[in-house]
């Protein structure tokens, strides 16, 4: 629940959300974000699209604590990061891009020291379902160095909810893997997903096409906002970036 004990009709808000980075060296300043102004609905699935630079990276670090905004205001599950932040954050479960992890842990030593981090009681750890839940139970004591790709990815979904946040935030989650590992992907995150707030940042169009809505961020703004039919009848950026994929993939 929220900081007053209630849920919030709104798991994330993003109010005239702003970041300038600094000139530095050769780099000119840069304004990542001007005034991002998004609500999304709690228990509703949210896709995140965009061109390399339009902001999502910046978007989802600010959300994460690893990105001081410049102006506005950012909630998370009704809480001002700047006023809560550790409770609001701790509210999330963010499967990032990259793979985090110590090669010679196995996924099971990997998940307590990570609820161990959060402060989760042993007695409230639910490890070993969590781990069952993405399709890892049988592997739960060998170690990560000897798990492929896919089941990385997995495991990372798995770190992400050992604190059973009511939001989960997908950063590329399926990026680089083959179809199949895709699909197993997928099938984990739709296992863990029930019932929770979930923002796709999506590389692939194909993840995001039956989420409830979909964001389009360009050059630090909010260009678009709709379901898949929605964007795809505007013929604007998504649409455009939609035909140009798959024109992709059929040569």
């Amino acid at each position: 629940m929220g900081i007053d004990g209630t849920k919030p009709k709104y798991a994330i808000e993003a109010i005239g959300l702003e970041k300038t980075y600094r000139a530095s060296g050769k780099m000119p300043e840069k304004q990542a974000l001007k005034g991002i102004n998004l609500q999304i609905p709690t228990g509703s699935i949210f896709g995140l699209l965009g061109p390399n630079g339009a902001g999502k990276s910046t978007f989802i670090n600010i959300l994460s604590g690893l990105v001081t905004k410049t102006g506005g205001k950012a909630m998370i599950w009704g809480m001002d990061t700047d006023q809560h932040p550790r409770a609001s954050r701790a509210a999330m479960g963010v499967v990032p891009q990259e793979i985090t992890m110590d090669p010679f842990f196995t996924p099971m030593e990997a998940m307590e020291l990570h609820a161990g981090f959060y402060g989760v009681p042993k007695s409230q750890r639910r490890s070993e379902q969590i781990l069952a839940a993405v399709g890892l139970d049988d592997k739960k004591d060998a170690y990560v160095r000897q798990l492929s790709g896919g089941m990385k990815r997995r495991l990372m979904v798995a770190k992400a909810m050992v604190h059973a946040p009511p939001i989960l935030i997908l950063d590329e989650a399926t990026s680089a893997l083959d179809s199949e590992s895709e699909r197993h992907i997928q099938d984990a995150m739709h296992n863990v997903m029930q019932g929770r707030t979930t923002l796709v940042i999506a590389h692939r169009l194909s993840t995001i096409e039956d989420v409830d809505r979909i964001v389009v961020l360009d050059q630090g703004q909010i260009a678009e906002v709709g379901t898949h039919s929605e964007l795809l009848s505007r013929n604007g950026i998504y649409a455009q970036l939609h035909a140009l994929q798959y024109q992709r993939a059929a040569e």
